[in-house]
């Protein structure tokens, strides 16, 4: 695989499969005492790279914000090409999301990016009364409207949105979950396994984690179905701290690097 074609993957796949993906009841949804895992203020670093090379970071910032006056949180994500990687290829991906304080559910969706000449401009206004998604494609001053299914998540707010109420103490090994997303101009499931609590050593010390296994299709980039490993903290934050992926021609890993204004104590167990 050439490597112009990883570093695109590796912002995308990022975003995609850090988030734990779950089943959310009702109950649980429209439960708006329920104490978040975050809160305004939360900054997150993460280096990406793939083998030796030091190929990507990628940030989000979370603030409160207003839309039509209505409190919200804006989730800010950002990705970019580093290093040599960056001197041949240059990626500038930044992704915005507006969401509900209490439901977490997406209102505003921005994805701005540059990958190596290629650009993308949307916008994505979600109508959860009506459930439909209007998309703007700024870049070709074009707009359409899709149906999209109850409580569907964008890239970002599904971050959020699932560390709000899953992972849980009752999972069970081998337990599988599913979100709605809708990305662009498409629905679609994305599904996710729990493996099981491990010890993960990392550059802050050792942490207790729960780790998952998000579904990816296997072929020309990924070896195997279940090629993805996400590791998240066994704490209120529920932060992820390490994601690997096995790909057709080595492996990208992507690890937090820096963090701020946590909302509950980081737990580490001293090496």
């Amino acid at each position: 695989m050439h490597l112009k074609k990883i570093y695109p993957l590796v912002i995308i796949l990022f975003f995609q499969n850090m988030i734990l993906f779950g089943q959310v009841s009702p109950e649980i949804e429209n439960n708006s005492t329920k104490k978040l895992p975050f809160q305004s203020g939360e900054w997150f670093e993460f280096r990406i790279h793939y083998g030796i090379f030091n190929a990507s970071y990628a940030s989000i910032k979370l603030v409160n914000d207003t839309i039509n006056g209505v409190p919200v949180l804006h989730a800010k994500g950002y990705g970019r090409t580093t290093g040599l990687a960056r001197l041949f290829f240059k990626l500038e991906d930044y992704y915005d999301t507006y969401f509900d304080e209490k439901k977490v559910i997406p209102y505003w969706f921005i994805r701005n990016i540059y990958e190596g000449g290629y650009t993308k401009n949307l916008e994505i206004n979600f109508d959860h009364k009506k459930n439909i998604a209007l998309v703007n494609n700024k870049k070709n001053n074009t707009k359409a409207t899709f149906n999209i299914a109850e409580n569907a998540q964008d890239l970002l707010s599904a971050f959020y949105y699932l560390r709000a109420f899953y992972p849980n103490e009752k999972m069970e090994i081998d337990q599988t979950f599913s979100v709605n997303m809708f990305f662009d101009s498409e629905n679609y499931i994305f599904k996710m396994k729990y493996i099981g609590k491990e010890l993960l050593s990392t550059k802050f010390g050792k942490i207790k984690c729960m780790k998952f296994r998000p579904y990816v299709q296997s072929g020309r980039v990924f070896r195997e179905k279940e090629s993805v490993t996400l590791w998240i903290t066994d704490d209120g934050n529920k932060v992820p701290i390490r994601l690997q992926a096995e790909l057709a021609i080595g492996a990208i890993v992507a690890d937090l690097y820096n963090f701020k204004n946590l909302k509950y104590p980081f737990k580490i167990i001293m090496n």
